[in-house]
């Protein structure tokens, strides 16, 4: 246990324990899933939530490029429709989790994290820009 500013105890966690609790507290959804909502045209809204580099290197046709470290400070800007869908992703799927869970907690309505990221994207040989 450490203690925060004020001495108050806090239980620390580690980065697979905190994904671990996101995932079970947002939809998760797999690669074929994403491919065929982007298919039928239903308005998902893809978020790619890796770094800029990482996006550069190859994305999902569409996506939009939001960084994990800026989502919370460009959430509202860059996605206004908080009940629209949205289906975040990142490399494997940890901070794809996390940024699900942040948004739900902004009131976002209908997000899913992309279980496997764009590794199972690309594995599945979906198309890649």
């Amino acid at each position: 246990m450490t203690c925060d500013a004020r001495g108050r105890s806090v239980v620390a966690k580690s980065y697979e324990e905190l994904v671990s609790e996101a995932r079970a507290e947002t939809e998760g959804t797999d690669v074929e899933a994403v491919r065929e909502e982007l298919r039928s045209g239903g308005g998902v809204t893809v978020v790619d939530v890796r770094e800029p580099d990482e996006y550069e290197a190859g994305h999902i046709p569409g996506a939009k490029p939001l960084p994990r470290g800026l989502l919370e400070y460009k959430a509202a800007e860059e996605l206004p429709d908080k009940d629209a869908r949205i289906v975040v992703h990142c490399a494997l799927g940890g901070r794809g989790s996390l940024a699900a869970k942040s948004l739900k907690e902004m009131g976002y309505t209908n997000v899913a994290n992309m279980e496997g990221g764009i590794k199972d994207w690309k594995e599945k040989g979906y198309e890649v820009e």
